[in-house]
């Protein structure tokens, strides 16, 4: 018990994160990675893009919260969606 407390302490991988299936959208890969904490299941992931040889990827993570995974991984990718029509290729800008 006072182990499960000090690894949740430590910020270390949840036990219950979860990583989704690959969506793909206007040439840009999101993969939905929400977390279980204690408000609810997390909305956040990763965007990432082929650029000439290589692959960029953006991790984003949001305050926002839902009850179930399910609505946390549909929530997520519109929300990496709207980041994409906002941002398109500026996203990978150094």
């Amino acid at each position: 018990m006072i182990m499960k407390f000090l690894r949740g302490l430590g910020g270390g991988k949840s036990e219950q994160a979860a990583e989704h299936e690959a969506v793909d959208y206007k040439g840009f890969r999101i993969v939905a990675t929400p977390r279980k904490g204690p408000g609810g299941w997390t909305t956040e992931g990763v965007i990432s893009k082929e650029v000439g040889e290589n692959t960029r990827s953006e991790r984003f993570i949001r305050a926002d919260t839902l009850m179930t995974v399910d609505e946390a991984v549909a929530y997520s990718v519109a929300k990496a969606q709207k980041i994409i029509d906002e941002q398109g290729d500026r996203l990978f800008k150094e």
